[in-house]
């Protein structure tokens, strides 16, 4: 059977429809009913179906190189799942099941090539919207790539940031003591070796003048570079945060599929005790 044709106002992809062209669409797709825990598709799978959720909750994973499964995404209201190897007849990259009980209208190709054929127009509405989620998709892509902290920070460092992060590793290192040490001692064997002759004799005034005057520079500059080493700091503790709670994530995952076997093993057993009884 169709479905009402207000329930394609919430899906995205025929967001732009018109009423006649909704209609159309109505009459073609097919409203499923899964119950919990029933699988809508698996990886491998060549059916050619798409789904849109209308109730209840589903869960998308895949295996990673590792063979492990990852969720790749829970749509909500209004959203495809299954939709690229729809469009492209290939096998579905990804499994879905209802976590609960759940109904989504299921389209085929040859719904999409019903409504373009009496609807030619609606065609450039569907790629209008296919455009947009592929423009947001991009920007979360380059979102996600330019997460390294050291990158960000140094892409955006101004000249003088720059600078202070230059005199913080050169003010915080053993050859700028050591020729410190060095310039400092042969300014006082020059000055002791004139003796009255000397153009800055004992307390040597002159020197503790340059020396008062680059502590004052240096320090700022040093506080700057820290400054930037707090925000260096901060970044990656909020990406530490969003991997520790992708972790807590696939934890969690894993305890449902215990709680999941739990189940269906307590199943079994009332099964057999059925069975023997």
């Amino acid at each position: 059977m169709g479905c009402n044709p207000e329930e394609l106002k919430h899906v995205p992809l025929f967001a732009l429809l018109d009423d006649d062209e909704r209609a159309v669409l109505a009459g073609q797709v097919q409203m499923k009913k899964f119950a919990p825990r029933q699988r809508i598709y698996k990886m491998g799978d060549s059916s050619g179906q798409a789904y849109v959720m209308v109730t209840g909750r589903v869960r998308v994973t895949t295996v990673d190189e590792d063979n492990q499964e990852v969720v790749v995404d829970e749509p909500g209201h209004g959203d495809f799942f299954g939709f690229a190897s729809m469009l492209e007849q290939t096998p579905h990259q990804t499994s879905a099941i209802a976590v609960e009980e759940t109904e989504c209208l299921e389209v085929t190709r040859d719904n999409i090539s019903v409504l373009l054929q009496r609807k030619p127009h609606a065609g450039m509405d569907m790629l209008t919207v296919i455009g947009r989620q592929f423009h947001a998709s991009q920007r979360l892509v380059r979102l996600r790539a330019n997460r390294n902290a050291n990158e960000v920070i140094e892409k955006e460092a101004t000249f003088g940031e720059r600078v202070s992060d230059s005199v913080a590793r050169f003010g915080g290192s053993w050859f700028f003591i050591i020729t410190f040490l060095i310039l400092s001692s042969i300014y006082i064997a020059i000055n002791v070796y004139l003796k009255r002759s000397a153009w800055d004799p004992y307390p040597y005034i002159l020197l503790n003048l340059f020396l008062s005057l680059l502590a004052a520079i240096q320090a700022p500059v040093i506080m700057m570079s820290q400054n930037r080493q707090d925000t260096k700091d901060r970044l990656r503790s909020e990406l530490d945060f969003d991997v520790n709670r992708r972790a807590e994530t696939e934890i969690q995952g894993l305890a449902r599929k215990m709680n999941l076997l739990g189940d269906q093993i307590a199943d079994l057993e009332d099964l057999v005790r059925k069975e023997m009884s």
